[in-house]
């Protein structure tokens, strides 16, 4: 990682139905691909699958919805309205983690 690029929040846990949440939210220079200056990932999904369950991510620039196989572009709310919609679709007894 670049001396400009801060971690903020890296955090997984995995769970015994071999499933993993996390989050990882990075500070980034603002730039035209990242122009809130933040690069984050929510990822909930079976350890090692190609498809997650849920996540939302900026990875390549654009703010997307993974829902299984299915990418959707999505309009960028926040990082805290984001995280609440993420953490919302995580089965309820997972939840008292996050």
């Amino acid at each position: 990682m670049g001396g400009d690029v801060t971690v903020v929040r890296d955090e997984t846990s995995a769970y015994d139905d071999d499933t993993v949440a996390s989050v990882r939210v990075l500070s980034v220079p603002t730039s035209e691909q990242y122009p809130q200056g933040v690069k984050y990932a929510f990822h909930y999904g079976k350890a090692g699958a190609e498809d997650p369950v849920v996540r939302f991510d900026n990875h390549h620039g654009p703010h997307e919805l993974h829902l299984g196989s299915e990418t959707y572009e999505i309009e960028y709310p926040g990082l805290e309205m984001l995280y609440e919609a993420w953490r919302a679709a995580l089965p309820p007894e997972k939840r008292i983690d996050w």
